[in-house]
């Protein structure tokens, strides 16, 4: 008995055997080091404060710090695991949401530099060089455009030429010898003339016997085709020397200067480099109007004082096209009636000059006609042809007549191309001819819409 009561007070005196973590918990608590270190670990971040504060070198080496380690790295492992989570992805960094805090995040100095770079030309992306590069006037005019802005400039001749066919074809089933009277009376008013409508009657009268008009829709489509044979004219002649010269002549008021200025406009927009002539010293501020449109092209302009001889501004000014290797010269010429033989005389002298001093030239002669004259264009182009051989027609101010058939009378009688037609004030609003496009707009139906 006394031995067992001795081994029981052992035992009791004996201290309470314990699981190691709540050693090591009770280790971490009277341990005066981990209680400096775990302090700032949970209250500074990783980045700031990559390692912890060591302990006081003057405090004795335990080995309970062993066992510690594995606690605060589990602690670390937690805060770099929070972090992540907080982070953004690299996909939300891409999104238009975070742009902003992106830009926000990047140093101080990088932001002048990157405003700077998004100023500059070479930050701009290529589809908009493409579009400044490409202008209005360098691009191709779709072909539907084409007919609407001829059928919009030549309402007046399409209402007297289309709505007179109308009314001449209502209630009409058959095709007989009545109706095409009553057509060609509707052709001479809409001022085709005499020649070019008995031609065209005649052409339709042919098909009439050869039972090829059934009925009167047929009856429009072959007079459609005999006016586009009309007008189908040989083409410009191609460049073969530089510089390449063109004489504009005309009567009074028909519009040559500004129907050269438009030309020379139409060589820039082609890449050439046109050079002016003032060849008119004859009326008063002729000179200075060539000038103002020089200085609006960006274009030479060779005059000399009004009053001067014309031949000789001609010679002055192909002696400066050769010497700046020029590509067009453009020569205007006063206005002069047909019918004054001195002047036609003068206009010739012009041409046998430019023959001179460039072999060859001038290269093309434009006719200037005001299509508001009707008919009488018709007596300027032969007597012009005949002094200095016309090489096309610019037929000008169609715009503002109903007697748009004129183009077909022109061109008809005189066997000469219709180069261009004028259909406005605008520099873009004298357009090359185009048959299809005239015949649909004067027509009506199918092609102009």
């Amino acid at each position: 008995m006394p031995r067992w009561f001795r081994r029981r007070k052992k035992e009791e005196e004996a201290p309470p055997e314990s699981s190691p973590g709540e050693v090591s918990a009770a280790l971490e608590s009277e341990s005066p080091a981990a209680a400096v270190t775990e302090a700032p670990v949970a209250e500074i971040p990783e980045a700031a404060n990559p390692t912890a504060t060591p302990p006081d070198a003057s405090a004795p080496a335990e080995p309970e710090e062993v066992e510690e380690a594995e606690p605060r790295k589990g602690l670390f492992s937690r805060f770099r695991r929070q972090k992540k989570e907080a982070e953004p992805s690299p996909e939300s960094l891409e999104s238009p949401l975070n742009e902003a805090a992106a830009a926000a995040a990047a140093e101080p100095e990088a932001a002048p530099e990157a405003a700077l770079e998004t100023e500059t030309p070479e930050a701009a992306s290529p589809l908009a060089e493409e579009a400044l590069e490409t202008t209005p006037e360098e691009e191709a005019e779709p072909r539907k455009g084409l007919f609407r802005r001829f059928r919009e400039r030549l309402s007046r001749s399409r209402e007297a030429l289309a709505g007179g066919l109308d009314r001449v074809f209502a209630g009409r089933k058959e095709v007989d010898a009545a109706l095409l009277e009553e057509l060609e009376e509707l052709l001479i008013t809409a001022d085709l003339g005499v020649e070019t409508t008995l031609h065209l009657v005649q052409a339709l009268q042919e098909r009439l016997k050869r039972r090829e008009l059934a009925d009167v829709g047929r009856l429009k489509a072959a007079l459609r085709e005999e006016m586009l044979s009309l007008l189908q004219g040989p083409p410009a002649p191609p460049r073969t020397t530089k510089p390449w010269v063109v004489l504009l002549v005309g009567v009074n008021g028909v519009g040559k200067t500004t129907t050269l200025a438009k030309l020379a406009h139409q060589e820039q927009l082609q890449g050439r480099a046109p050079l002016l002539i003032a060849g008119d010293t004859f009326r008063a501020a002729a000179v200075e109007q060539l000038q103002i449109w020089g200085e609006r092209l960006g274009a030479p302009v060779i005059h000399q004082k009004t009053g001067a001889d014309p031949a000789a501004v001609v010679f002055d000014g192909l002696a400066a096209a050769l010497a700046r290797d020029v590509d067009t010269v453009f020569i205007d010429t006063a206005g002069r009636l047909h019918t004054k033989v001195n002047l036609m005389e003068e206009l010739k002298k012009i041409f046998r000059t430019a023959g001179k001093k460039l072999p060859g030239a001038p290269h093309e002669v434009l006719l200037v006609l005001d299509a508001t004259t009707g008919q009488n264009a018709l007596s300027q182009a032969r007597i012009f042809h005949e002094a200095v051989g016309i090489s096309g027609i610019v037929l000008t101010k169609m715009d503002g007549t109903a007697k748009g058939g004129v183009a077909l009378a022109v061109t008809h009688e005189t066997g000469l191309p219709l180069r261009y037609i004028g259909l406005g004030e605008g520099m873009e609003d004298l357009r090359p001819f185009d048959a299809e496009a005239f015949v649909a707009a004067i027509l009506g139906g199918d092609g102009a819409e």
